[in-house]
């Protein structure tokens, strides 16, 4: 049986670069995915609220979907990731400038409450630039602006793929030391303006100085965004992941790095993998910005596919699909 929560963040940025397709999809009702390993299979969702628990969102740039809020509200519960970092267009090519998505992030917490809001600060690096003590000067701007819009903050630290080398090689991830200083500092700094600091897939001795590693998009998360309990069946302990242009199944119980299980409601992703327009040069999803750009000309808004059209040779497999949701309304529980 397929999740029920629909994610549109994975592999792209949807609301960013693709918000008129996605409510196009939404209208009519359904959306085709290809397979990242077998491109014929194809998977047919529905998006009838009736089987739609939550919409999730995982954005740097929001305000293309600002005015599609009101028609989805009508229709679905939501959670949304927003990603604010302080980089330039050297790493961040295609990115709105932070004060602007913060107050776009002030706009979207205004409308569907700052329960169903969490800002990510991620992924977190060394360079020139930006050394641990400017993030921590960086947080502390965007928490005290962003305090009374949400309770909940993600962090991670740079994961370095190969391809992340190669894309930018002055860039590395913070060390072990490096960490726990940035990550202390941070829930100082979430204490002081009513906000939890979760990690996102790190190092478990984080907890030692006050991070959350129960996960950014647990059931809890969820049920408190949508307002409802969930009947969720048990984790899956295998994930696909992406490395370089293919990807991989990945057993999440331990990370190769150590790192603590994945407890997130994840849901079943609608995007595609080498579609973000951004072109951040630490990003996963993508490959290399030509295939990107290649990809981002092949994408129609009316498509029922995210990038390209229907081929004679597909074989679309109906998922199948049954709500989570629980008939019984769940007490909201303001933590701060």
């Amino acid at each position: 049986m397929r999740r029920l929560i629909i994610n549109t963040g994975m592999r792209t940025d949807i609301p960013a670069f693709y918000s008129e397709w996605l409510m196009n999809r939404v209208r009519d009702g359904f959306v085709y995915v290809r397979n990242p390993y077998y491109r014929l299979q194809v998977s047919k969702y529905s998006l009838s609220p009736d089987v739609v628990d939550c919409l999730a969102f995982c954005t740097k740039n929001p305000y293309p979907m600002l005015k599609y809020l009101d028609e989805l509200k009508e229709k679905y519960k939501m959670f949304w990731f927003v990603t604010i970092t302080p980089y330039g267009k050297d790493l961040e090519p295609n990115v709105p400038q932070f004060e602007k998505v913060i107050e776009d992030f002030k706009t979207l917490s205004s409308k569907i409450g700052k329960n169903a809001v969490a800002l990510r600060y991620d992924p977190i690096l060394i360079n020139e630039e930006f050394s641990a003590d400017k993030h921590i000067e960086m947080f502390d701007k965007f928490a005290k602006s962003l305090n009374g819009y949400t309770e909940d903050v993600t962090i991670s630290f740079l994961d370095l793929y190969e391809k992340v080398k190669r894309n930018a090689p002055d860039i590395r991830p913070p060390t072990n030391e490096e960490q726990k200083y940035i990550a202390k500092e941070f829930v100082r700094i979430g204490k002081e303006n009513n906000m939890i600091i979760h990690g996102c897939c790190e190092n478990p001795n984080l907890k030692e100085v006050g991070i959350d590693i129960t996960g950014c998009m647990s059931q809890e998360i969820v049920e408190k965004a949508i307002g409802f309990n969930l009947k969720a069946p048990s984790r899956q302990s295998k994930r696909i992941v992406t490395d370089g242009n293919k990807e991989v199944t990945k057993d999440i119980t331990l990370s190769d790095k150590g790192k603590p299980i994945c407890n997130c409601l994840m849901g079943n992703d609608i995007g595609a993998y080498n579609s973000c327009m951004h072109l951040c040069k630490y990003c996963y999803a993508n490959f290399n910005k030509t295939l990107v750009k290649e990809n981002y000309k092949l994408h129609n808004p009316k498509s029922p596919f995210l990038i390209g059209e229907s081929t004679p040779d597909d074989k679309v497999t109906d998922a199948k699909q049954k709500s989570w949701r629980v008939d019984n309304e769940l007490e909201q529980v303001t933590l701060f």
